[in-house]
């Protein structure tokens, strides 16, 4: 009886509210790329006639956050298993307030530059601490759900970004874009201290010895405390640490409590299994950007412009439905990725987008290449945007985020996260700082069937090199990964060897 009331709690689990409002709050954090990204597709229009920039420029304007993000990315990992998770998305909160407070007072492009360069750390710290906090603090049964929160507010913010375009616009240009991009101080002070309500990463904990504090936060985070004696041991085995040790605090090493050697094993010495998790990481998040989501959501005014619509203030209401579709399908995402699988979501996600941007490219085309306007050609374009932006949302866009922060061993997790999280900014960089001068060259059309063919391999890496997550535990990830094209004869035989397990239980 036990054992099927065990089985019955598996399959029907219930979302733990503390950590539901954890994770809430730590995603939170996603909300400062998400406005900054929104608010300056819109912003851009006003810089450039204010401050008197060239389209070069506004590319490097536009584009360059994401490189400074990746520096922020990159030592993030390090700094929150060195001070820990929650005090990381502190500081990452503190960082952004201070780069939009001077990029509201910019009073030219090189200091609105280096007000993107203070802003895009902050930023690239939030990116990674978000997703990493959120898997350690869900269980299992959740953790799809609750990971998917970033790119919920990532979306989010870029409709707020959206809304305050459309706001501060009616002001004069030397004001509106400097309250587009200064009021975001708000998110950063509300998030700051929101966080300070929130607990310690169990995992970070286990990490630093501190075995009493993470028994006390996983009793919280999980639905029963047999759950939580579960996660519990499932750390310590993962962190090395005895199972009969039953002490508050426990000695660990310095390598162990603060990240030493992490990158040695993850790239001058990788095991099969490593490697794998980093090529599956790393491929996500440049595919991720890599199939242009970012060109169409930032960029989307100026598509507009291409397609016919003239109007600023037609093609800013426009770019704000493009932000209200990224957040309804993301919010579909988190409510079906723990239902059905991360692969199905993604392939989806993938394939529809691949259709999306050719149907872009088509109409696009057609329009530069037509002396007269076609209406057909307009709603083509302006709905292929939007079904992009939807299809993107549902998969690709949230899952990046899922299946990069649960592949990862806990000793490799926040440091592997961040290299995936730099790559993920990196390309949207190179996108962004790239796309201007990439549909001069060859055509606009041309550009986004150029990003469709990317989609095209990114579907392929998704179906042939990531296995199935969904309803595994992180400490259960490891024997998925090694043997790369052949996954599915590792996945069959760990399927058989549960299935055998589940016999046994009910057995006794």
């Amino acid at each position: 009886m036990a054992a099927n009331q065990n089985v019955s709690e598996l399959k029907s689990p219930k979302r733990n509210k503390y950590a539901l409002a954890c994770s809430l709050l730590a995603s939170m954090t996603s909300v400062l790329l998400g406005y900054d990204t929104g608010v300056m597709s819109g912003a851009v229009i006003y810089i450039k006639e204010d401050l008197k920039i060239s389209d070069v420029q506004i590319e490097i304007l536009v584009g360059t956050i994401n490189i400074y993000s990746l520096v922020g990315a990159a030592i993030a990992g390090r700094t929150s298993d060195w001070i820990g998770r929650r005090y990381t998305i502190i500081l990452a909160s503190l960082i952004f307030f201070l780069g939009a407070i001077l990029m509201g007072f910019a009073p030219n492009y090189w200091f609105l530059m280096f007000g993107r360069f203070v802003a895009g750390i902050g930023v690239g710290y939030a990116l990674m601490i978000a997703p990493v906090y959120t898997a350690e603090v869900a269980s299992a049964s959740c953790r799809g759900f609750f990971t998917s929160f970033p790119e919920v507010f990532i979306n989010g913010g870029v409709l707020l970004g959206y809304i305050s375009n459309y706001a501060f616009s009616k002001l004069p240009t030397k004001l509106g874009w400097r309250f587009m991009l200064g009021i975001g101080v708000i998110p950063s002070v509300l998030l700051g201290i929101g966080v300070l309500a929130m607990p310690e990463s169990p995992r970070w904990l286990v990490m630093q010895g501190r075995l009493g504090d993470a028994k006390r936060v996983l009793d919280r985070t999980s639905d029963t405390l047999e759950e939580s004696k579960t996660r519990l041991a499932d750390i310590k085995e993962a962190a090395g640490i005895p199972q009969d040790c039953q002490d508050d605090i426990v000695s660990v090493t310095r390598e162990s409590s603060h990240g030493s050697g992490v990158w040695r094993e993850l790239f001058l010495h990788p095991t099969p299994t490593v490697l794998h998790i980093l090529i599956a990481a790393i491929g996500i998040h440049f595919f991720q950007q890599a199939s242009g989501i970012d060109a169409v959501v930032l960029y989307s005014p100026r598509i507009y412009e291409k397609a016919g619509i003239t109007k600023p203030s037609y093609r800013l209401l426009a770019t704000i439905a493009v932000g209200c579709m990224k957040t309804f399908f993301t919010l579909v995402a988190t409510f079906l990725v723990d239902k059905i699988g991360r692969r199905i979501l993604l392939l989806s996600s993938c394939g529809g987008m691949i259709l999306s941007l050719l149907a872009l490219a088509t109409g696009l085309t057609i329009i530069d290449h037509s002396d007269h306007t076609l209406k057909w050609a307009i709603v083509v374009c302006v709905c292929a945007t939007y079904s992009t932006v939807a299809f993107f949302s549902i998969g690709m866009g949230p899952l990046a985020w899922v299946y990069s922060s649960e592949i990862f061993p806990l000793r490799l997790r926040a440091q592997g996260c961040s290299i995936g999280v730099a790559v993920n900014r990196a390309v949207s960089g190179g996108i962004l700082m790239t796309f201007i001068s990439l549909y001069k060259a060859i055509s606009i059309g041309g550009a986004f069937f150029l990003y469709a063919g990317v989609a095209s391999v990114a579907w392929i890496f998704f179906y042939t090199l990531l296995p199935e997550t969904k309803g595994r535990t992180l400490e259960e990830m490891e024997p998925l990964f090694g043997t790369f094209f052949k996954w599915r004869s590792t996945m069959k035989e760990l399927k058989k060897n549960r299935v055998e397990g589940d016999d046994m239980l009910l057995l006794s």
